[in-house]
């Protein structure tokens, strides 16, 4: 069993059945083309799969349905964020049960004006709640969508108390400075970036590699990141295709519907809205992408 998430991990959307459940026989042939192409393993119900839309039961019945898909425990991660410390333990405690160890774990949100003493307050609460030796965390950086960062400081003092149950974080900042302040504050942690561009010069500087959620529908083009191959321009060209779009979860469902030909990988829950002109986006990409990766 890994000790932490290295390598080429995928932020999976999740497709939909028509009355707005999982459909988990979609999702686990989606993971299983993502192993073909190179990706190590996926992180279901991030911010890319609508996670914070699904609850606890939803999630578990998922990841068995994924499991019992043939789908190895050691290849999925979770994401586990929850407004309620609560479910995030009930979750975490669940999964593990199932065999999974990989569990990302959001800051507190909606309350913007927690300090870092409460941030860590509450995931040392969910760590000593779980009470698993098992598990390994991630914190889960990406204050431009969750509205609350993780100080560098709480990172460095979690992995301190913790040690490996606080496997890793997640920088999904976009910001490589804020990469860079994360490695010195505490180099133990393996530490994987979400912005896409900058998969191979964090690679560079010690980072874990990434989860990324443009893996989706251009595998090919992150593996080339990850090897290191010149192909940044590239990515920021697909990667500027979909972020200029109304949503980038729905953007990329709709690219996945063009790409497969099924029509449900358009479906949403709310607040999203669907997008249909996915087609358009994939040509858009295609030209700006070319040629493409050996």
């Amino acid at each position: 069993m890994t000790e932490a998430i290295r390598g080429f991990w995928v932020a999976s959307a999740t497709p939909l059945a028509t009355d707005g459940s999982v459909d988990s026989a979609k999702l686990a042939a989606h993971a299983k083309q993502l192993f073909s192409k190179g990706v190590d393993g996926v992180v279901l119900f991030g911010t890319t799969g609508e996670g914070t839309s699904f609850n606890v039961p939803e999630r578990v019945a998922t990841i068995e349905a994924m499991l019992k898909a043939g789908v190895a425990p050691e290849r999925i991660g979770i994401g586990g964020g929850f407004p309620a410390i609560t479910d995030s333990i009930a979750l975490t405690r669940a999964v593990l049960g199932l065999g999974l160890r990989h569990v990302l774990l959001l800051p507190p949100y909606f309350d913007r004006s927690v300090t870092p003493e409460g941030i860590e307050d509450a995931f040392a609460a969910i760590i000593d709640g779980v009470a698993d030796d098992r598990l390994r965390a991630y914190l889960y950086h990406i204050p431009q969508v969750s509205g609350v960062a993780i100080p560098t400081t709480v990172a460095a003092s979690l992995r301190k108390r913790y040690g490996k149950i606080i496997a890793g974080l997640k920088d999904s900042s976009g910001d490589f400075k804020q990469f860079q302040a994360f490695r010195k504050a505490a180099p133990e942690l393996a530490i994987t970036v979400g912005n896409e561009a900058d998969i191979a010069r964090a690679i560079a500087a010690g980072g874990a590699g990434t989860i990324c959620g443009m893996a989706n529908v251009v595998p090919e083009l992150v593996k080339g990141m990850v090897d290191g191959k010149d192909v940044e321009a590239r990515m920021q060209a697909a990667i500027d295709v979909v972020v200029k779009t109304p949503s980038l979860v729905a953007t990329l469902k709709a690219i996945l519907a063009a790409q497969t030909g099924d029509a449900g990988w358009l479906r949403v829950r709310p607040p999203l809205r669907a997008l249909s002109d996915g087609a358009a986006f994939l040509r858009k990409i295609d030209e700006l992408t070319a040629p493409a990766i050996a």
